[in-house]
């Protein structure tokens, strides 16, 4: 007899992380590889967070936690609001969790019903769509280009019908791309009106290179606020993020948490209470990402390559390389072959137009990217 296999759980694989597979593979055949396809810091965690982390291992049980998090961190980050944003959040409101996609998932599953109709950019980080279609949701890709600055509006939402959610992201994955607050306010104003539940995801705050993100939460407390430990406060491995949670969700999320998690990792909340105290050496990696980028920019552009999507945040590049290709994954692979250089393939975040794209990410060090900006303006004229 064939066991059944779960339709949920084929979904597409998060092909970011297939080439970091890939790449890793070379490096321990011995071959020198530059990391340009994932979206991590190529900084420890702050000084006071790893100090704070050797406190706790020497000093405390490490054991559960509160589903919801510990009361000094979630004190922590609602004063991070008051400080960052001018905005008023209960530590109740707000849930600490295994990072950011424990969160998605948290958020997907208290918000919705199978067959709900939730929107998202596309361009936009896949694992979104994935989470979405694996709990039986429908995912409805909004398309967005130069003539959106590649994020959603009202106008194109009100041609996708009738909607139960919308995700929006800014800065945003892969394309760097903001959303101004006054645009920000109009969305949360539309999803307000027709009761469609806003999920905004926020991780890449802290990272931008002109004017400073806003919270979604300053327009209204209806819509669920994603955000992490990961990429501001170069915590990947750490896994923690945390949400802010409508009151209408509150018991949902913890009970989903409970049972899902336990509770978030308990050493990584003691640590990062310190966090929000290290501003002066995050920005300071914030300024190593703005060199990076502009390093990148240039070195594309002396290869002809100069379609890109603004990268006003977060640390990514998202590129047209339509002139050299219609298969991006395949382009990657051959780069990574022959230059020792892995980026992800565009395909990732836009199944319709991303065969023509590729995501290449400026977040390690200046060494590296110096490196890589010089194999890749050797390398690309060499395709066309």
């Amino acid at each position: 007899m064939t066991l059944r296999v779960s339709r949920r759980g084929l979904v597409p694989p998060f092909i970011a992380m297939d080439m970091l597979s890939a790449a890793n593979a070379r490096e321990a055949a011995g071959d020198r590889v530059i990391h340009l396809e994932v979206g991590q810091p190529g900084t420890p965690a702050p000084q006071a967070v790893l100090a704070a982390a050797r406190a706790a291992l020497a000093e405390n049980r490490i054991g559960y936690t509160d589903a919801a998090g510990i009361a000094p961190l979630r004190e922590a980050i609602a004063q991070h609001y008051r400080a960052q944003y001018g905005v008023v959040v209960d530590p109740g409101e707000i849930v600490v969790t295994t990072g950011s996609s424990a969160a998605f998932q948290l958020a997907f599953l208290a918000a919705f019903e199978p067959g709900d109709r939730v929107a998202l950019a596309a361009p936009g980080y896949p694992a979104y769509r994935n989470i979405l279609s694996a709990l039986g949701l429908e995912t409805v890709l909004i398309e967005v280009g130069e003539n959106a600055h590649y994020q959603p509006n009202p106008d194109l939402l009100a041609d996708a019908g009738d909607l139960d959610g919308l995700i929006v992201a800014s800065p945003a994955n892969p394309t760097g791309t903001m959303i101004a607050p006054a645009d920000l306010a109009r969305l949360c104003d539309y999803c307000r009106e027709r009761g469609i539940r806003l999920i905004s995801d926020e991780i890449y705050h802290g990272i931008t290179y002109g004017a400073p993100a806003q919270t979604a939460r300053a327009f209204g407390g209806e819509g669920i606020v994603v955000n992490s430990f990961s990429k501001y406060y170069s915590m990947t491995g750490w896994r923690l993020g945390w949400m802010v949670v409508p009151p209408d969700l509150a018991r949902s999320v913890e009970c989903l948490a409970q049972n899902f998690y336990i509770s978030p990792p308990a050493l990584s909340q003691l640590a990062a209470v310190a966090a929000f105290d290290c501003r002066e050496e995050l920005d300071g990696h914030v300024a190593r990402y703005r060199a990076n980028r502009d390093l990148l920019v240039a070195a594309l552009a002396r290869a002809g390559l100069t379609r890109l999507a603004p990268a006003e945040g977060a640390f990514y590049l998202y590129a047209d390389v339509s002139s050299l290709t219609g298969d991006s994954a395949g382009f990657c692979r051959r780069l990574l072959v022959e230059t020792g250089i892995a980026l992800t393939p565009g395909r990732d975040f836009d199944p319709i137009h991303g065969d023509s794209w590729v995501r290449l990410s400026f977040a390690g060090s200046r060494e590296d990217i110096a490196e890589a900006a010089r194999r890749l303006a050797a390398w690309l004229p060499r395709q066309g």
